[in-house]
C-alpha cells in the first residue's frame, strides 16, 4: 500500500497545481489570487514530499514488488546506499527534483512577505504550471511506484560508482541549486505580468538566487571531489557534458546574482536582470533533459529513452519560449531603470555579467554542439579540455582581473585614484609572476597567469573590509569578501595542480620503492578483502614525507550484483597537497601503480566552500537587513 499512496500523493497534488493555475489564469480573481494559491501551494508541498517519502521508504525496505527499486537496489547493499538509491535513478532522482520545486513553491507561499499581492498570485501560478509539466511527466512517462507481479527474488543492485557517500548529498543539493532558480523564473514571469519589475521584485528574487547559488556552489564542489576520488583518473574537472549541465545554471546563477543586487541597490539593468532569470533556469532545464534525454552515456546520466528525454524537451521549450514572448511582449515597457557612469561598481557588474556570459556560450556550445552534429549527420565530434581550456581560461583570467578592482569603485560613478587600493595587490602579483620565472620556469602561460591573478586577488578579497569597523561591517560585505576570497583560493589551487603535479605509472612487485614528488612509496604487499556485497584486491602502500609516515590502502573492487569492477583509491593528504594512488592489473609477479603528487589541489574545493560561505554569509545578512527594513515600515506606519 506504500507504492500507491505514494502514487495517490502525486495526483492529489497535480490536482492542487492545476486547481493553483487555473486561479492565477481567471482575471476575475487576481487581486485575490494569491490568497487562493497560498495554501494550494502549501498542500502540493506536503503532498509530493509525502511521495517522496513514500518511495524512501520503499527504497529502505527493498520492496522488490517495485519495478524502480528491484531495478536499483539488492538486500545485500548497505542501509546509507539503499537510502541515497532513492534517487540514484531516472524515476527517483525525477521525483525529488518535483518534490523541492513543489516544497520552494509552498515556501514561496507562506513566507513571501513584501511581495504585492498582484504579483504573488501570478509568481505562484507561474510555479504551478512549472510543477503541473513535471508532474505531468513523472505520472505519464517515469512513474516511480510502478508495481512488477511477480515481484522478483533478488534485485539488480545500483551502479558501484554511485555507492558512495557522495551519493546521498550529491543530487539533493545540486537540485535544490536547479530548482530554486524555477522561483526566480517564476518572480520574472509574474513581475513581466504585472508590469512591476523593479527593487521590490529584486529584494524578493535576491534570496532565492542567493541560496541556489549557494547550493549549487556545493553540488558542483561535492561533485568534483567524487569524481575525483571515486573514479580513479586524477582528475577534478573533465569538461564532461554532464558536469557542464551543472556548470551552465552556475555561471548564470552568478551572473544574475549580481545583476539582482544592482536592481535591487540601484534600480538599474531591469530587462536584464529579467533576462538573465529566464536564462538560469532554463539552463536548468537544459541540464534536466542532457541527462535524461538518452543522447548522452555516461554515469550521471540517468535515462536512455529518448521518449522521454523528448517531453522534458516539449517542457522546456514551453516553458522557456513562453517566458521569451512574454519577455518580448513586455520588456519595452520595462526599461532599463537608473543609469550610471561606465567607470562605477554598475558599469563593472556589467562587465562581469558579459564575461560570465561569454563563459556561458562557451560552454553551451561546446557541450551542444557535438550532439547537434551527431543527431544532424551522424558524425561522432569530441570537444574536450583542449577547447574548454584554451577558450574559457582566458576569459577567466579576465574576470579575475575585474574581481581585483570592481568591488572597490563607487556606485554611480567613480573619480577617485585606486592606487592605494590596488597597490597591494599590484605587489603580490608581481612577486609571484617574478617567483614562477625563476622556480618554474617551464610551467604553462595559463598556469602562470592564474597564479599571478590567483594571488593578487587574495588582498584585493580582503580591500572592502579596509578601514571599517569590522564589527558593524554588513554581512552582505563579509560575504562578498569571503567569497572573492575563495574564488581566489579555488585558483590558485587549479593553477597549481595544472603546473606541479607529477605523475608515475610503474609495474612493480610488493618490496619495491617508488619515489614520485617529495614522496617515497614502499609497496609492501597485496591482499584479497572482502566488503558487503564485494570483494577487493588491497595494496598496502607506506608512503613517507618529510620523515613522517602513513599507510594507504588503495583497492581494486568487485561486485556481483551488477557485475563490475572499480578502482578505490587512496589518498594521503598534507598541508601542501595529496598523494593519490591508485591499484591497476595484475602482471605476472607485478602489479600497475598509478601515483600522482598534486600540490595545493586541496585549495580548489577548500575555495568552493569559501565562494558557498561567502554566499551564505550573505543571505544571511540579506535577510537580516529586510527583516529590519520591514520592521522599521511597520513602525512607521504605526
Amino acid at each position: 500500500m506504500i507504492a500507491e499512496a505514494g502514487l495517490a500523493a502525486l495526483y492529489l497534488a497535480a490536482a492542487l497545481a492545476l486547481m493553483q493555475l487555473a486561479v492565477s489564469l481567471v482575471p476575475a480573481l487576481a487581486p485575490q489570487a494569491a490568497q487562493v494559491a497560498r495554501p494550494l501551494a502549501l498542500a502540493q508541498g506536503l503532498l509530493t514530499a509525502a511521495a517522496f517519502a513514500c518511495l524512501i521508504v520503499l527504497f529502505v525496505r527493498t520492496d522488490l514488488s517495485v519495478a524502480l527499486v528491484a531495478a536499483n537496489s539488492h538486500s545485500a547493499k548497505p542501509l546509507l546506499y539503499r537510502f541515497a538509491g532513492t534517487w540514484g535513478n531516472h524515476e527517483g532522482s525525477m521525483l525529488l527534483w518535483v518534490t523541492v520545486l513543489a516544497l520552494s513553491g509552498a515556501l514561496l507561499a507562506v513566507a513571501s512577505r513584501g511581495i504585492p499581492e498582484r504579483m504573488l498570485g501570478a509568481t505562484l501560478g507561474a510555479q504551478a504550471a512549472l510543477a503541473l509539466g513535471f508532474y505531468a511527466f513523472l505520472l505519464l512517462a517515469s512513474n516511480p511506484f510502478a508495481r512488477l507481479d511477480p515481484a522478483p527474488v533478488e534485485g539488480q543492485g545500483l551502479n558501484p560508482l554511485l555507492q558512495d557517500p557522495g551519493l546521498a548529498f550529491h543530487p539533493p543539493t545540486l537540485y535544490l541549486g536547479y530548482v530554486g532558480l524555477s522561483v526566480a523564473f517564476s518572480l520574472a514571469v509574474g513581475a513581466l505580468i504585472t508590469r512591476d519589475v523593479g527593487p521590490v521584485l529584486a529584494r524578493a528574487m535576491r534570496p532565492w538566487v542567493l541560496g541556489s547559488w549557494v547550493f549549487l556552489t556545493v553540488g558542483i564542489a561535492a561533485g568534483s571531489y567524487w569524481a575525483y576520488y571515486e573514479l580513479g583518473w586524477g582528475g577534478w574537472w573533465f569538461w564532461d557534458p554532464v558536469e557542464n549541465a551543472s556548470l551552465m545554471p552556475w555561471l548564470a546563477a552568478t551572473a544574475l546574482l549580481h545583476s539582482v543586487s544592482v536592481l535591487a541597490a540601484r534600480g538599474g539593468l531591469r530587462t536584464w536582470t529579467m533576462m538573465l532569470a529566464v536564462v538560469a533556469f532554463s539552463m536548468s532545464m537544459v541540464g534536466t533533459f542532457l541527462v535524461r534525454s538518452g543522447i548522452l552515456t555516461s554515469v550521471h546520466a540517468f535515462a536512455v529513452d529518448p521518449t522521454r528525454g523528448g517531453f522534458i524537451l516539449a517542457l522546456l521549450l514551453i516553458y522557456v519560449g513562453g517566458a521569451l514572448a512574454l519577455f518580448a511582449w513586455r520588456a519595452p515597457a520595462v526599461g532599463e531603470g537608473a543609469r550610471f557612469a561606465l567607470v562605477s561598481r554598475e558599469g563593472a557588474l556589467v562587465l562581469n555579467n558579459l564575461l560570465l556570459s561569454v563563459i556561458l556560450a562557451v560552454v553551451f556550445l561546446g557541450t551542444l554542439y557535438p550532439l547537434m552534429v551527431e543527431a544532424a549527420t551522424g558524425e561522432k565530434l569530441s570537444v574536450g579540455p583542449p577547447y574548454f581550456d584554451a577558450v574559457v581560461g582566458p576569459l577567466a583570467l579576465l574576470l579575475m582581473l575585474l574581481l581585483v578592482v570592481g568591488p572597490l569603485l563607487r556606485w554611480r560613478r567613480h573619480e577617485a585614484p585606486l592606487t592605494k587600493w590596488v597597490a597591494p595587490s599590484l605587489l603580490a602579483g608581481v612577486a609571484t609572476l617574478a617567483a614562477t620565472i625563476i622556480l618554474a620556469p617551464d610551467i604553462s602561460l595559463l598556469s602562470r597567469l592564474g597564479l599571478v591573478l590567483g594571488v593578487a586577488l587574495v588582498p584585493a578579497s580582503l580591500m572592502p573590509l579596509a578601514g571599517r569597523s569590522l564589527r558593524r561591517t554588513p554581512l552582505a560585505t563579509w560575504g562578498m569578501a569571503i567569497a572573492h576570497l575563495g574564488v581566489a583560493v579555488s585558483v590558485i589551487g587549479m593553477a597549481s595542480d595544472s603546473a606541479f603535479s607529477r605523475e608515475r605509472l610503474a609495474a612493480a612487485r610488493p618490496g619495491e620503492q617508488l619515489a614520485v614528488g617529495p614522496w617515497l612509496v614502499a609497496f609492501n604487499s597485496v591482499t584479497p578483502v572482502a566488503g558487503p556485497n564485494w570483494t577487493a584486491i588491497e595494496a598496502e602502500l607506506a608512503v613517507t614525507q618529510g620523515g613522517s609516515e602513513r599507510v594507504l590502502k588503495p583497492q581494486a573492487r568487485t561486485f556481483t550484483s551488477p557485475v563490475t569492477e572499480t578502482s578505490e583509491v587512496a589518498i594521503a593528504t598534507a598541508w601542501n597537497g595529496q598523494l593519490y594512488t591508485v591499484l591497476g592489473r595484475q602482471s605476472g609477479q607485478r602489479w600497475q601503480l598509478r601515483l600522482w603528487w598534486k600540490p595545493f589541489v586541496t585549495l580548489i574545493w577548500l575555495g568552493a566552500g569559501l565562494i558557498a560561505l561567502g554566499g551564505l554569509v550573505s543571505l544571511i545578512g540579506r535577510g537580516w537587513t529586510n527583516r529590519r527594513t520591514r520592521r522599521r515600515l511597520a513602525e512607521a506606519e504605526l
